[in-house]
């Protein structure tokens, strides 16, 4: 491409479900013939896609867009704070142009009115797959936009709107382009997975010849097809989730289950107006278990929300001692700017907030290193992320990347991110397994 093709530099914030636009927007500029720049100086403009979830998240995105300001100076902000666009503009009132969350339409169009694209575009360039943020092995695919919930803690719904599916033909295309491309992991994301295909009234698609409803389970069925990992991300406990388990038992997905479930108690759940039958889910998971004794159980949970009580975070304790879930995040409830949550009586203090998820991580620390423990000696099949020369960092079917932990392998070995690998457990620590290849002959 000659040195007179225009160059966009791009700053990415936020979860997977943003990440998956930035790849959208990147693909879409690299078949219109533009030249990402890896560096402000050497772009033309910036485009950042922010995120606007939380407090923190909010002041990150506008460090961001300072940054990119300061460094280029032409700079287009899109994501879930530009749904702010006022807040944007007090902040940063030289940005070219401010556009919403999942607009691809609105990011190019104010990309060509500031940067024209290239007479002559190179689409042979940009791969069936599309760009990719994430290494070539796993990728995250994102099957709808916006949620129907209105949890009170969340303002996801504002920014990002109502339950909006993709196609299921649409996404098993998508799924295929990026296996035949070399990924080996596929990460299904969206707000409220579990409810993908409500807003079509679950209707027929059609695939390779054939009608599939547009539902969460004959979705999940048909990318198990692949030669490639199926994770499920995000999903919400609908009573739907148990028809997944039979589907995780026969190996057709991952055994692994991440099911937000934010706290245990009546009251909280209620003032959060999440599902309220922490008595229901204790059931479940067990009859899962038993269903599927690999199963991998991960959540996050919110302590120190308006209301709870000294007994409603001790039946939290309880919940998971008894639940014994393998994966867990802890937030402290933060005010979100526009969340009806803040209207809530009884805000709890920081220092109060801070103790509580620190006793709440103590417990599920001693769950997570006896559960860890129990799997030395055990052997199974783990992918390989990085490579070093003095050890391989990889992980098993109970570890998604970046929030789970990883499976050691010390060096020495012939590895390659992307393989898999037949390893035997020698070892654990906090959030990590030690393993060696099963075949050390090879």
């Amino acid at each position: 491409m000659s040195d007179h093709s225009p160059r966009i530099g791009f700053v990415s914030l936020g979860c997977p479900k943003n990440l998956v636009d930035s790849e959208r927007i990147l693909t879409q500029l690299r078949s219109e013939g533009y030249e990402i720049s890896p560096s402000y100086q050497g772009a033309d403009l910036v485009v950042v896609n922010t995120c606007g979830f939380i407090d923190a998240a909010v002041e990150e995105s506008l460090d961001a867009i300072g940054e990119a300001l300061d460094e280029n100076g032409r700079v287009i902000v899109t994501g879930c704070l530009g749904v702010k666009e006022d807040e944007v503009r007090a902040a940063h009132p030289d940005v070219l142009a401010v556009t919403g969350p999942h607009d691809y339409e609105s990011v190019m169009h104010a990309v060509h009115l500031h940067l024209p694209a290239p007479h002559d575009p190179y689409a042979s360039l940009v791969p069936p797959q599309g760009v990719k943020l994430t290494p070539r092995h796993y990728a995250y695919l994102k099957i709808s936009e916006g949620c129907n919930h209105r949890c009170t803690f969340c303002i996801i719904p504002q920014m990002r709107g109502d339950l909006v599916s993709r196609p299921l033909g649409q996404v098993l295309q998508e799924a295929e382009n990026l296996v035949n491309a070399g990924v080996r992991e596929l990460l299904v994301v969206s707000q409220d997975t579990s409810a993908y295909g409500v807003d079509m009234k679950y209707r027929q698609d059609l695939w390779q010849g054939q009608l599939v409803k547009t539902r969460l389970r004959e979705l999940a069925q048909r990318l198990g097809d692949y030669q490639a990992w199926v994770r499920l991300m995000y999903v919400y406990p609908y009573p739907s989730v148990d028809e997944l388990i039979p589907l995780m038992a026969e190996g057709n997905i991952l055994p692994y289950l991440d099911m937000p479930l934010q706290h245990a108690s009546y009251p909280i759940l209620k003032a959060m107006q999440r599902p309220a039958a922490a008595e229901k889910v204790l059931e479940r998971i067990q009859r899962w278990r038993q269903e599927c004794p690999d199963l991998t159980l991960r959540s996050t949970f919110i302590v120190g929300f308006p209301g709870e009580t000294d007994d409603d975070f001790q039946q939290l304790l309880d919940f998971i001692r008894e639940a014994r879930l393998d994966r867990v995040g802890c937030f402290t409830y933060s005010p979100v700017k526009g969340a009806a949550a803040n209207a809530l009586p009884n805000q709890l203090p920081e220092a109060l907030k801070q103790e509580r998820q620190a006793r709440f991580m103590a417990v599920q620390s001693e769950i997570s290193a006896e559960k860890l423990q129990e799997k030395i000696g055990r052997e199974m099949i783990v992918l390989v992320d990085e490579v070093y020369p003095e050890l391989a960092l990889a992980r098993s079917a109970a570890d998604a990347p970046e929030i789970d932990g990883n499976v050691v392998i010390p060096g020495g070995w012939d590895l390659e991110p992307g393989d898999f690998v037949e390893v035997r457990i020698t070892g654990s620590k906090a959030h990590d397994l030690v393993a060696e290849p099963v075949d050390t002959e090879e």
